[in-house]
């Protein structure tokens, strides 16, 4: 008898799947609660670590990235492996970092329990994912190499000639070059693999590998490839779980999925309905579902731990062992097993969605299907125009964005090209609407892209373009030697202590240094205060009280915060002139960066915020006196 062919499931749920859905608020405390039910799942792989989780637990849960990982390694060693997403050379930021970097945060997390690291380049640039691998290897770890997959981006609709004739005998636009085949992504596979990585992952982070191109990469890459082959997608745009569903049949060894409750709408498919489209198929599930049923029960509680940020339908309660399924869905699921293995992507599709539907997962996203552009890419426009109330732009930033993907290189839209584009495309708009020329507005990540420090993009860049944008037709890769490690201060007012305490600490301080500031200068408050209040316990001294002084009033021109965002640095004083033009603070909004200029010669009077300093909309930034 045929042995039944067995497939591994990487959990998502705990990084990827809540990052999708809830904005990466799981706190530690809910994560503690589902762990001992995770120590009889059984998944191959766990993925909880990585991606925006470093940065968000810091700023947005006041929580140590680090206490995350041991807190899980603790409680899953030996059972399951532990996985993280880094992006190459940028690991968790969005610039390049040498390699002494890469080795040192490698090192420490690997040593609090790390086993497995998906290595992605936003560029697909090999370049900027080799050391990665090969560190990884040298270390311990599981090196495993994604693969982004993108689409080529639409071709614009030529200009109508005017005219009967001209509409007849007018040249039509030639049609671009297609530049992401199957090959494309096989070739970089390959190439990963000879570079040492021990998994391949097709990485679709916008949800758009639709089921044919699904059944093809991944026949390609079993045939091509010696090491296991994970696919990874998304739902957004409807096509997830019937890609997944041809994946499986064209052999895939790895299949990403989340929990029921943490599953469907912009994140992963839910491991339950794999489960039932594998039973038709024949195909069993390295997991144990009676575990993932405990987990399941218990993610309800963690989701509406989350309402404030779960703007996602509930689906339907739905346990796969025990409950019966209705003869429709069931006949549904027999409807689309057969397309599958008939290639039909239409019935296949259909069948699909009507079985989503049933159990109240969200509807395709037609926008982002039509866009072809990832949802995070999208909220994140939206975001941008409404702090700057100009939602009404939103269509015309969309239409720019194939024309700022290709002006840029032909990037692949993921983390972080795919915000550098967005918010590239949302200035244009602008700059038109103001009637400026294209890129008179642009963002200091967007100037870096076109300069080449982010590495090779899939196609040259025009050199009249990057001379355009900086100022060189010449592309600069990033210098490495022009790194500056990040100071170390020591607290004056905090007595003496320095910001960071430890290598770990310090470490978040060159990974992500605008939020780590924050974060670590918290820790050092707290330790302080709670040293002062031992001590004042012990030796109680009469309080005295501070004098108010009233605050001068605001009478010269000001600047003012042009969105919500954070400082970065303030490259001004109080009494310095400044021409118009000049740079007066570096600010960060939607994760881009850019400098703040003067409109006009003047004089700094005062300046009322501080680096790292959150401040929101029209927030008052500096004073200054006319010359």
């Amino acid at each position: 008898m045929m042995e039944q062919r067995k497939l591994k499931i990487r959990d998502l749920t705990l990084r990827d799947g809540q990052q999708s859905l809830f904005a990466t608020r799981l706190s530690q405390a809910e994560i503690d609660k589902l762990l001992p039910y995770y120590k009889n799942a059984g998944f191959y792989i766990m993925e909880v670590w990585g991606g925006a989780v470093p940065d968000s637990v810091m700023r947005y849960l006041d929580e140590s990235p680090w206490n995350r990982l041991r807190s899980v390694s603790k409680e899953m060693k030996g059972i399951s492996l532990l996985s993280a997403l880094s992006r190459g050379r940028n690991l968790f930021g969005y610039v390049p970092y040498p390699d002494s970097v890469l080795e040192g945060f490698y090192k420490e997390a690997i040593a609090n329990g790390l086993n497995v690291m998906r290595i992605f380049d936003a560029l697909n640039d090999i370049d900027n994912v080799k050391e990665s691998i090969r560190l990884i290897n040298q270390l311990g770890g599981v090196a495993d190499g994604a693969v982004c997959y993108t689409v080529d981006p639409k071709p614009e609709a030529p200009a109508e000639k005017p005219g009967f004739f001209g509409r007849i005998f007018g040249k039509k636009a030639a049609e671009p070059e297609k530049i992401f085949t199957d090959e494309y992504f096989v070739a970089k596979a390959k190439e990963m693999e000879r570079l040492g990585a021990k998994i391949i992952t097709l990485k679709d982070m916008a949800g758009l590998v639709t089921p044919s191109r699904a059944a093809s990469i991944i026949s390609k890459l079993k045939a091509n490839l010696s090491v296991p082959v994970d696919f990874h997608t998304h739902c957004t745009p409807g096509y997830g779980l019937a890609s997944s569903i041809m994946a499986i049949l064209n052999g895939v060894d790895i299949l990403d999925t989340n929990i029921w409750w943490f599953g469907g709408g912009s994140a992963a498919p839910a491991i339950e309905l794999v489960y039932l489209f594998a039973k038709k198929l024949g195909v069993e599930l390295e997991c144990d579902m009676k575990a993932v049923g405990e987990i399941r029960n218990r993610l309800l509680a963690a989701r509406e731990s989350l309402k404030d940020f779960d703007l996602t339908p509930k689906p339907k309660p739905f346990d796969p062992l025990n409950d019966t399924l209705p003869a429709e869905v069931n006949a549904q699921l027999d409807r689309a097993v057969a397309a599958a293995k008939a290639n039909d992507e239409a019935t296949l599709l259909d069948a699909c969605h009507a079985i989503e539907a049933y159990f109240g997962f969200p509807k395709p996203n037609q926008l982002v299907k039509d866009a072809e552009v990832p949802g995070g890419m999208y909220s994140n426009m939206v975001a941008q125009l409404k702090a700057l109330k100009a939602e009404d732009l939103l269509d015309d930033a969309m239409r720019l964005i194939p024309m700022v993907r290709r002006d840029a290189g032909l990037v692949p839209l993921v983390t972080p090209t795919s915000q550098i584009v967005g918010s590239q495309a949302v200035s244009v708009a602008l700059d038109r609407r103001k009637g400026n020329p294209d890129y008179t507005t642009k963002s200091n990540q967007f100037i870096s892209l076109v300069k080449g420090e982010y590495g090779h993009t899939p196609v040259p860049v025009d050199p009249a373009f990057r001379e355009k944008i900086t100022g060189s037709p010449v592309e600069k890769p990033y210098d490495v030697s022009s790194y500056k490690k990040p100071e170390n201060p020591v607290l004056e007012d905090l007595g003496g202590a320095k910001l960071a305490a430890n290598q770990e600490e310090y470490l978040l301080l060159e990974l992500l240094p605008t939020v780590a500031n924050g974060f670590l200068r918290r820790r050092r408050t707290e330790e302080f205060e709670a040293k002062k209040a031992a001590e004042q316990a012990a030796n109680p001294v009469a309080e005295v009280k501070e004098e108010v002084v009233a605050e001068e009033p605001v009478t010269g021109p000001t600047l003012c915060a042009p969105m919500g965002g954070r400082i970065i640095e303030i490259r001004v004083k109080p009494g310095q002139a400044v021409k118009k033009g000049q740079v007066i603070m570096v600010y960060e909004a939607m994760k881009m960066e850019n400098d703040v200029v003067a409109d006009r010669d003047m004089t700094v009077k005062r300046i009322f915020v501080k680096p790292d300093e959150v401040v929101g909309t029209d927030a008052l930034l500096v004073e200054f006196v006319d010359l």
